[in-house]
This record gives structure tokens, C-alpha cells and sequence, in this order.
């Protein structure tokens, strides 16, 4: 009788007497938005049926959220990585980005926008779990050297090059002045102390 005080004389065939069978069934689950990688959601009453009349546990669904080949995720923010032309890195221009939501939005890109800048989208992120907050998006810029350049491009741009002061870049023209140095000749007292014998 297991402890239950009866004992049962002609058991059910299905059960044998357990009271409960196992069978598969599928559920819809309901995901809340801002769910992040190993959110665990519980469904009350979805487990295994009680013992003896007992009530149902529950189920818990353990959430894996796939990685995505331009957005990436932190917390309720998301970046993107946005290539840039040379000529509108260098002029500015107004370029659309994609958005999770399917829709784009316009990002205005100043004049010597450099690799590596970012800009802010309010409110384009991802929701933030149970609260009516959003994230904001950061569109990262990546200026794209020219490839396979027409004879008439690599013209202009020679032109270019031989205009060129050094003033245009001066992250470039800062760096090579830091990096002078004057060659250092070793004290040989100093080198002959670490003489293997």
C-alpha cells in the first residue's frame, strides 16, 4: 500500500495501480520580452501529476537565446558594427542601420568620423525584463579602405596624396612623432652582468 493505508486488488491495467501515466504533450510558452541567456521561466501546474491525488508540480523552461551575426548583446543595450565608405567617413553623410526591430533608423555621421566612434540610439535596444524601460543601441563605425580602385579613382587619390600635409590625419602625425626614438647602444658593465657562464 506504500504507506496509503489501502491496498488496491484489481490494479488498473494503463497504470497498474500508480494512478498516473506518463505521456508527451506540447506546450506554448509565453516569453516575456527582455528574456536574457538562462532566464528560467516557471509553469505553474505543467509538471508531473501528484502521487495519490496530489497536486501537479511545475515545469521550468530554462531560456537559451541564440547569438545574432551583426547584433551583439549587453544586458538591454545592443551593438552594431556599421561599415563606412571612405568618402563618408571623411565628408559625413546620413546612413540607415538596421534595428531589431526589423525597421531601420537614419544615424548622422559627421565629417572625420574616425573607426571605432560611436553613436547612441535611445530607446532602440532590447526591453528591459518586466518593466516598460528599453535598452539604447550603439552603432560602432568601421571605416573600409577602397578595393579595385578604376584608374580614375587611383588617379584622384594620388592627387590627393600629393596634397596632403599631414594635418588631415593627426592621430597618424602625433604617433610617428611619439615613436622617434634614438637608438639606445647598452652599457657593456650593465650586459656583462648577465653573462651566462
Amino acid at each position: 500500500c506504500s504507506g496509503s493505508g489501502k491496498i488496491i486488488k484489481s490494479p488498473c491495467k494503463v497504470c497498474a495501480g500508480a494512478g498516473r501515466v506518463q505521456r508527451d504533450r506540447t506546450l506554448n510558452v509565453t516569453i516575456p520580452p527582455g528574456v536574457e541567456d538562462g532566464t528560467r521561466i516557471r509553469l505553474t501546474g505543467e509538471g508531473e501529476a501528484g502521487l495519490r491525488g496530489a497536486p501537479a508540480g511545475d515545469l521550468y523552461v530554462d531560456i537559451g537565446v541564440k547569438t545574432h551575426p551583426i547584433f551583439q548583446r549587453e544586458g538591454p543595450n545592443i551593438m552594431v558594427r556599421v561599415p563606412l565608405r571612405m568618402t563618408q567617413a571623411a565628408l559625413g553623410a546620413s546612413v540607415e542601420v538596421p534595428s531589431i526591430d526589423g525597421g531601420r533608423s537614419a544615424v548622422k555621421i559627421p565629417a572625420g568620423t574616425q573607426t571605432g566612434d560611436n553613436f547612441r540610439l535611445r530607446g532602440k535596444g532590447f526591453s528591459v525584463l518586466r518593466s516598460q524601460a528599453r535598452g539604447d543601441m550603439y552603432v560602432q563605425v568601421v571605416v573600409e579602405t577602397p578595393q579595385n580602385l578604376s584608374p580614375k579613382q587611383r588617379e584622384l587619390l594620388e592627387a590627393f596624396r600629393e596634397t596632403e600635409t599631414g594635418e588631415e590625419c593627426p592621430q597618424s602625425k602625433g604617433f610617428f612623432a611619439v615613436a622617434k626614438v634614438e637608438r639606445i647602444i647598452p652599457d657593456p658593465i650593465v650586459a656583462d652582468r648577465y653573462r651566462h657562464h
